[in-house]
């Protein structure tokens, strides 16, 4: 099966996806050090240091899944916290990509403040544009007022693309990650596959900073991987500790010298304390020891803090995986696609055959618009109490 991967950072769930028996077909990455570690680790023709607005999805072709985690500082409890009011909120190029693309599955992660109860009409805005990505803003809606509209439509009675959609605020260490580490899955299923969809089951036992690091040597040792390299200058003070070496460690961050908590430090049972280096943060990270992560190691704490821990990444991988292989399609194949006259990827919408030789620009498939559905016909009005009910899973 193959994937996309958006806002790819330094290949964390797109190494943990390939695991997980995915081909990728294209990476798209704007920061030029994370698109150095792609180009390290992966297909370097297929990765795209591009920003993902300009970026043409066609391009790509066809797909079964689409993955990535846009960028999390607009949710972030470090952050502003300006949700849609950041310009850094990329989640409408990722519903742009399913509207065009229309994958049998998406994969999106960010972080636990995506949850909190001030983003509460941002993330059923979210999660209902991931169930109707045809349904588009006219561009003269407030995001508000697009939401007021999703609310209406009925899952059973639409006509356009949709899918199955299912989030969870899932903890890396549950998973074989040593690394406490809270982060929210968003999965979706398109409706005509048919997909059964389960979380994976954690583990009862979690791996400690000290298991995952066994066997490596001290890095002011002799011989040492070229990325374990000792950083000086470690301190500890009220509130900044590290992580402790025979548990679990902090959230690492995307951060070296200044991360809040000291997160990206480990603290030995003697009270020792200095910095992970990078080739200990990306193990914490549970990537392979040969991934190679470029740039100055304040640069590879910056991408190994914002990557999905690859054993995580491969479990929840690996059950959308099945999940699809087991599927059996139900109705109309939304993915079907065909070029028009200019040898643009388009693609056949419900119900609708297609045209044999070249299209013509009648046959174009339309998106559907609220300015379009209001004149269906009159909807009557419910209850403010009684909301349609959507296919969406929560915790």
């Amino acid at each position: 099966m193959t994937s996309l991967e958006l806002f790819s950072g330094c290949g964390g769930l797109a190494k943990g996806l390939e695991m997980a028996g995915f081909r990728h077909q294209g990476f798209v990455e704007f920061n030029k050090w994370a698109c150095a570690s792609l180009r390290e680790n992966f297909n370097p023709a297929l990765v795209h240091e591009t920003d993902i607005r300009s970026f043409d999805f066609s391009s790509i072709g066809p797909v079964d899944l689409i993955a990535g985690g846009p960028p999390c500082q607009p949710f972030s409890l470090g952050g502003l916290a300006k949700a849609n009011n950041d310009a850094r909120d990329m989640f409408p190029q990722a519903i742009r990509a399913i509207h065009e693309l229309r994958p049998k599955a998406f994969i999106f992660e960010n972080v636990k403040g995506l949850l909190r109860k001030s983003f509460a009409d941002y993330f059923e805005y979210i999660i209902l544009r991931l169930t109707y990505p045809d349904c588009v803003n006219d561009g003269d809606l407030d995001w508000r007022a697009h939401l007021k509209h999703l609310r209406e439509l009925t899952y059973p009675s639409f006509q356009g693309l949709k899918y199955e959609v299912h989030f969870k605020l899932v903890n890396a260490v549950d998973f074989g990650v040593p690394q406490n580490r809270e982060r929210v899955f968003i999965v979706g299923f398109r409706s005509d596959i048919g997909a059964t969809w389960n979380w994976p089951k954690g583990m009862s036992t979690q791996m400690t900073v000290a298991q995952a690091l066994h066997g490596l040597a001290d890095p002011r040792a002799k011989g040492v991987p070229e990325d374990h390299v000792f950083i000086p200058g470690a301190k500890t003070y009220p509130g900044h500790t590290g992580s402790d070496y025979d548990k679990p460690s902090k959230t690492i961050k995307a951060g070296a010298h200044g991360v809040p908590g000291g997160e990206n430090m480990i603290r030995f049972p003697n009270g020792e304390v200095r910095y992970m280096t990078v080739h200990e943060a990306k193990i914490i990270q549970s990537f392979p020891p040969t991934y190679k992560i470029c740039g100055s190691w304040g640069e590879a704490l910056r991408q190994i803090g914002n990557a999905v821990p690859v054993r995580l990444a491969s479990t929840i991988g690996k059950q959308v995986f099945m999940a699809l292989k087991n599927a059996k399609t139900i109705g109309d194949d939304y993915g079907q696609y065909r070029a028009d006259n200019f040898g643009n990827l388009m693609f056949l919408e419900n119900g609708e055959s297609a045209p044999k030789g070249r299209a013509r620009s009648s046959e174009i498939p339309k998106t559907v618009s609220y300015s379009q559905l209001a004149t269906k016909g009159k909807r009557k009005r419910r209850p403010k109490s009684k909301r349609p009910s959507h296919p969406i899973a929560g915790m």
